[in-house]
């Protein structure tokens, strides 16, 4: 069956289908001898593709851990600026596996990483609307004003973002504990949120992600997904 070669490649468990497109914009990617151009589709029972010469192979067997993914560390496999990045925390589980979406560089907290590229270009799609909660430790000083504000359908980078759930946990005077959960991943959306509500963002921890729970992993430590949560995954994706 002819299909594009990026979501081949993704298949496989090479890489995500994002990062496959990297490659083959890249020209590291051939079908039959022919470098390949984003667009082009292959049929994987019959064509020859190839990644920096070498036989793209099938992984029947796919990983899927959770990372408690700490501060101070990006969710990409390399960094040009040399910060730390996931790939350190995850080089013992002895296969090369890639976030699913992205926890910025001052975030920490639940983050699922996996060498199944086709489900996590699912995953990240906005069509599934996946729910991921946080906790955010804020300052505020007008706080019924700022949880208005935070539970509006706010613009954010020109972009009308959908309404958060947002409940308060707790408060001691202008300090508080909320739970977020959103549908959507804009670049820095519960921070930019805080913002426009006035709110100093002081701690931001991702705790969920669909059915699965962060729980009690410790800080930098990563786990295997058991296989409830794996098909929990999977149902998540419309597989």
């Amino acid at each position: 069956m002819q299909q594009r070669v990026q979501k081949i490649i993704a298949a496989s468990g090479f890489c995500s289908r994002r990062a496959a497109e990297k490659l083959i914009e890249e020209g590291r990617v051939s079908v039959n001898g022919k470098v390949a151009a984003l667009g082009d589709t292959a049929d994987d029972s019959e064509d020859k593709i190839e990644i920096d010469n070498k036989p793209l192979t099938k992984n029947a067997q796919r990983t899927y851990i959770m990372l408690n993914k700490p501060r101070g560390y990006i969710s990409t496999m390399s960094d040009d600026k040399g910060r730390r990045t996931v790939a350190e925390l995850t080089a013992d589980v002895g296969v090369r596996v890639y976030p699913v979406g992205r926890l910025d560089y001052d975030s920490e907290g639940l983050l699922i990483m996996t060498d199944d590229g086709e489900l996590a270009h699912k995953l990240m799609h906005p069509s599934h609307e996946i729910g991921k909660t946080y906790e955010l430790r804020a300052q505020g000083a007008d706080i019924p004003r700022a949880l208005e504000i935070m539970r509006s359908p706010l613009e954010i980078d020109g972009y009308r973002i959908k309404p958060a759930q947002v409940k308060l946990l707790n408060q001691d005077g202008r300090d508080l504990l909320l739970s977020i959960t959103i549908t959507e991943g804009r670049n820095r959306q519960i921070r930019k949120m805080c913002d426009l509500a006035g709110l100093t963002a002081i701690r931001l921890r991702r705790v969920a992600e669909g059915g699965l729970k962060l729980g009690k992993l410790d800080v930098g430590k990563w786990r295997y997904l058991d296989d409830a949560e794996i098909e929990n995954l999977q149902k998540s994706a419309g597989n």
